[in-house]
């Protein structure tokens, strides 16, 4: 009895030995995403695809992790529960310079910015039968302004105020996740959304292709110049109305908007973040096929709407390529 206890001792010891020089070869890093029908989930998902085809090569194991949005990745990025995040441009400046969420924690000098993504339009979804055309039009109704802890419930915020709307007397405020407003708006159980998110998004496509008639709203007009001048990590945008053919609108949608990005923290290593900028940037054409979003993207333009240090990683491979100098 005793000898077969020592004899399984030694022999799980021995295949310890045997794993622990792999394992400790691995590192495994997290991607914090969004919701699942949003556009983070399937670019954490595009990145960390090309980073595990060279798993041997890099020793870096990626995975994806579906979560609240942009200011749960960067704390969560902040608290070292996610190596990587995407988060909007807006809510990186935020962060940088210790606003909004980040007020009373103050600036967020640990975080690092690897690369900006595609293009987000704040989106505003409303039923026919509430009667708004555009933002103006939004008093008095039930408008979901998105959960808290996501990207997309600032910029609700700031351009609701910038038209001159109260979120605590003028609407009936929701607090609800972007991927669970659509089934919402189509019960019947709120008036209009907002969304940031890449197009053509999924959730825009559930929106407007249900029995209760929708449209797109402008999310434009004399405040939201003001609101874009104030702030530099806003920026005009069109939704081109094409791309949602059950929506009742006749033109394409004026509106504004942020870039994603991909964020990081500086305590991550080096080797580890210019081995995922190294394997979108050399993958480049086929890292812009893996969803419509991509579709305008150029390698110049990623270095766009990045307000946190660029991490020493992704700096290095930016360099080697002439992308900086």
């Amino acid at each position: 009895m005793k000898k077969g206890l020592l004899f399984s001792i030694a022999l799980v010891a021995a295949m310890m030995m045997c794993l622990s020089p792999a394992m400790a070869r691995t590192k495994f890093v997290t991607i914090g995403t969004g919701g699942i029908t949003g556009v983070y989930y399937p670019t954490g998902g595009a990145i960390a695809k090309m980073v595990n085809k060279k798993k041997k090569e890099y020793g870096i194991r990626a995975t994806v992790e579906s979560t609240g949005g942009s200011v749960f990745n960067i704390n969560a990025v902040m608290n070292g529960d996610l190596e990587f995040g995407i988060a909007q441009s807006d809510r990186q400046y935020q962060a940088v310079h210790g606003l909004a969420e980040w007020k009373d924690k103050g600036p967020q000098k640990d975080l690092r910015a690897v690369f900006s993504i595609h293009p987000e339009s704040v989106t505003l979804v409303a039923a026919i039968d509430s009667g708004v055309k555009s933002i103006k039009d939004l008093k008095g109704k039930k408008v979901n302004i998105g959960n808290p802890g996501s990207g997309q419930r600032q910029n609700a915020i700031d351009a609701l105020e910038a038209v001159g709307i109260d979120i605590n007397k003028d609407i009936q405020a929701e607090s609800i996740k972007a991927s669970e407003a659509a089934s919402l708006l189509q019960d019947g159980r709120i008036d209009a959304f907002f969304y940031t998110v890449g197009h053509p998004s999924g959730a825009i496509k559930e929106a407007t292709s249900g029995a209760r008639k929708v449209l797109i709203a402008d999310v434009a007009g004399p405040g939201i110049d003001k609101l874009l001048a104030k702030y530099p990590y806003y920026a005009k945008a069109i939704i081109p109305i094409k791309l949602y053919p059950g929506a009742k609108n006749d033109k394409d949608v004026q509106t504004f908007g942020v870039k994603a990005t991909l964020i990081t923290s500086a305590k991550v290593p080096d080797e580890v973040v210019y081995a995922i900028t190294k394997e979108v940037f050399d993958n480049f054409e086929a890292f812009k096929k893996l969803h419509p979003a991509y579709g305008t993207l150029t390698k110049e333009k990623m270095l766009e709407g990045l307000s946190a240090p660029i991490h020493p990683g992704a700096l290095k491979y930016y360099k080697e390529v002439g992308l900086m100098k």
